[in-house]
């Protein structure tokens, strides 16, 4: 290699130091565009453009440094980075651990199998490379900047324990991530956040207040401080440090997105508004705000203001709700005779399993439907009339002339208190059942006793689960109740409630298949709001549905039934975070008189 390349490729590895990454790109393209065989070159230049984000380019770079030198570790942990950018975590894990097996000392390597392995939500995979790189703390000087990625990866992996309850460990792994970067702050915060939820709210005050005098700056802090007196209903105080964050940060957007979650998750309507025309003041075109008023209108029954607000969740920023994006134009509740209309599903399961109730309204005005739905509901759905064919999401859908989201049905249809298509059933029990044999068995062990379905945790990744979900120990006054065999459909949770003749379907409920002919066999379900609640809602079963004291939009306020499900019976909190009251009620509505 003559001077002159040599250095160009100097000043590209100086600018890469330095972290300006724009330079540094172009610097090693210049360099190799005058040597094209050198692989070191080639990789570090794929790093820089995966950071970029130009990551057809950065793959094409990466398969040259391989050509060049097929066992090259660096080029194949930025190949893993493209695959986890792009979402297939299955072959990015796949080369990071071919990594590792060349060198398990890989520090880089352990670190990006671990956000992969936390991207997979396999927790117990996670926390095993964390552990086997925090034994390589020596090794932080050859890769530079990694401590402090170790670092907020603990935290991470502590923010996934803390979704689903495993408080313990959770708070366990923030103390790892304080041991290796005492001064990381999200570490410190999130053992807030655990000790609230874990009903801790004396010790995550004093926390909290520390963390606010520790670092005055920090927004966070004072929020999560607000969210912690406010569960404590001191008010007073809790209204004093909602001052101080205005005055710090009078427009700041997260600012108010906790302030108006906390106004809302307490019922403090008037303080609620209040923040909504604040906030209008400050941006008063915004989306998100119209969207965000659309849950005040829903849960206070106005439903002609609020499904029209509902719409603007599809004007939203991407970085804050990513959208789906057509060239076909949007249905807006015209006939179309003749054509084809794509329904596709954009939220969660729950929101798709209730739904797609209009499709029968759908079809008679017009001609064939497509159904996208997620691949998990797809013979669920297709038991719905009114699709000529159901497609799982991912799949490429056939020919279309027109798109809607099934969110945006309510508001097609002008749906009001006094129109909800509220017909059960509206679904049923798949012809095809992966685990009927087995399910049965298990049913019939109840023999002639009552048979009660319980789910008492939602999905770790809604924003809300902590409130929406009860701790398994909470469900014990339960067991009083005489001739009742106990069926747990909850998935994804270690603890069982202390019960009598408990039986667990978890490991049979691979798909909603197997899940609604469980169901089918329950003479009762109790389950707390998530997608159970929407399936059984939509198969007709008796259920009884536990909310929290400010529930989803959809469940409204001051009324024991549904418009949207007849079947089922709900169950509210009196005041914030109280289940007890809440089981209490539901025991003493079962139990036999006496």
């Amino acid at each position: 290699m003559n001077s002159t390349h040599l250095k160009l490729l100097k000043k590209a590895q100086t600018l890469d130091l330095a972290g300006k990454t724009v330079e540094a790109s172009a610097a090693y393209r210049a360099f190799l565009d005058r040597e094209p065989r050198h692989a070191n070159a080639w990789a570090d230049y794929a790093g820089k453009l995966v950071q970029l984000d130009k990551l057809d380019e950065a793959l094409k770079a990466v398969n040259t440094a391989l050509q060049i030198e097929p066992h090259h570790l660096s080029a194949r942990i930025n190949l893993g980075c493209i695959l986890f950018r792009r979402d297939q975590l299955d072959a990015s894990e796949i080369q990071f651990r071919k990594v590792l097996t060349v060198d398990p000392h890989r520090l880089d390597a352990l670190l990006f199998l671990t956000e992969c392995l936390l991207n997979k939500r396999d927790l117990d995979g996670a926390q095993k490379v964390l552990e086997g790189a925090t034994q390589l703390g020596s090794e932080y000087g050859k890769y530079s900047g990694l401590k402090a990625r170790h670092a907020e990866l603990w935290t991470v992996f502590a923010l996934a324990l803390f979704e689903i309850q495993r408080f313990e460990e959770a708070e366990a792994a923030c103390a790892t991530a304080l041991q290796i970067d005492p001064c990381n702050f999200m570490a410190k915060a999130h053992i807030g956040s655990i000790r609230m939820a874990n009903g801790q709210l004396d010790d995550a005050e004093a926390l909290l207040r520390q963390l606010v005098a520790e670092y005055p700056s920090q927004t966070n802090a004072r929020l999560l401080l607000i969210t912690c007196l406010s569960r404590k209903g001191d008010q007073g105080a809790a209204d004093q440090k909602i001052a101080e964050v205005l005055q710090q940060a009078p427009n700041d957007f997260v600012v108010h997105r906790s302030l108006s979650g906390t106004y809302y998750s307490h019922g403090r309507w008037a303080e609620y508004k209040a923040e909504i025309q604040r906030y209008l003041q400050a941006d008063p075109t915004s989306a998100y705000v119209e969207f965000e008023q659309s849950f005040a209108d829903l849960i206070f029954g106005d439903m002609t203001r609020g499904w029209e607000r509902y719409e603007a969740r599809l004007r939203i920023p991407k970085q804050w709700r990513p959208n789906r994006s057509f060239p076909n134009p949007a249905w807006k509740g015209e006939s179309f005779a003749g054509k084809t209309l794509l329904l596709w599903a954009e939220q969660g399961f729950g929101d798709t399993l209730m739904y797609i109730r209009y499709l029968p309204l759908v079809k008679a005005l017009g001609g064939r439907i497509i159904l996208e739905t997620q691949p998990a509901l797809l013979a669920v759905a297709a038991t719905c009339q009114g699709a000529d064919l159901v497609i799982p999401r991912g799949d490429a859908p056939p020919p279309f002339d027109l798109q809607c989201s099934l969110m945006s049905l309510p508001w097609m249809f002008r749906t009001e208190l006094s129109s909800v298509p509220s017909e059960i059933p509206y679904l049923d029990v798949p012809g095809v059942v992966p685990h009927k044999k087995a399910i049965q068995e298990l049913l019939a062990m109840a023999k002639d006793h009552t048979r009660i379905g319980l789910v008492w945790a939602g999905s770790p990744g809604h924003a809300r689960d902590v409130e929406r979900s009860l701790p398994s120990a909470a469900l014990a006054p339960l067991g009083v109740l005489p001739g009742v065999v106990w069926f747990s459909f909850q998935l994804g949770r270690r603890e069982i409630p202390p019960l009598p003749n408990l039986i667990s379907l978890a490991p049979l409920l691979s798909t909603f298949s197997d899940t609604a002919y469980a169901l089918s066999g329950m003479d009762l379900v109790i389950t707390v709001d998530t997608a159970v609640a929407h399936l059984a809602g939509a198969l007709g079963i008796p259920t009884l549905l536990l909310l929290a004291f400010q529930p989803d939009y959809r469940w409204m306020l001051d009324r024991d039934d549904s418009p949207w499900y007849p079947s089922l019976h709900l169950y509210r909190q009196p005041t914030f975070g109280d289940w007890e009251s809440v089981i209490r009620q539901v025991v003493k509505d079962l139990a036999p008189e006496s």
